[in-house]
């Protein structure tokens, strides 16, 4: 495709993007490059999640529409297992999770988990796994870093860094 050039949704919605590329209003963005230990983690939330909190499911790397015209790909995403929306999320999930790449800017993560929260998520979490750091980022207020003895908690969830990072 040549640069600059516009996608429609239906296109966007049938082509498989390796890496991933979110979509917005036309415009193709690229997600970084995931490392191994992001891809660790991102199963390891997967199997947290869905092998302990019996009234959600997690799914990697799932688009979800924002608004028409504009699709997100979550690292993680989050819904209630008796909620479970097809093909993709258009109404608001219950945790939106993204992993850090080394080419990841904390502040345009943040902006990211903006976008979730205008959507109507009320949770959002950030996590590095170089430095093994992780934030509860919840809607209306500040993100703030979880202490490595302490947990990342929604409605319903809460899994230890401890858990989480012994993928790494």
């Amino acid at each position: 495709m040549a640069a600059g050039a516009l996608v429609s949704v239906e296109e966007y919605l049938r082509t498989d993007y390796q890496p991933s590329c979110e979509y917005i209003d036309g415009v193709l963005r690229q997600k970084a490059m995931p490392t191994w230990d992001h891809g660790a983690l991102e199963g390891r939330f997967f199997e947290l999640i869905n092998g302990n909190f019996p009234a959600f499911a997690a799914s990697c790397e799932a688009t979800v529409q924002i608004r028409p015209g504009k699709y997100l790909v979550p690292d993680v995403t989050v819904q209630r297992r008796n909620q479970i929306q097809k093909p993709y999320p258009k109404e608001p999930v219950p945790v939106c999770i993204e992993i850090m790449s080394p080419d990841d800017r904390f502040g345009d993560v943040c902006l990211k988990c903006d976008d979730y929260h205008d959507w109507g998520v009320e949770m959002t979490w950030i996590v590095d796994p170089e430095t093994r750091r992780a934030w509860e980022y919840p809607k209306g207020q500040l993100p703030t870093e979880v202490t490595s003895a302490g947990s990342l908690t929604a409605e319903g969830i809460a899994i230890s860094l401890a858990d989480l990072f012994s993928a790494l």
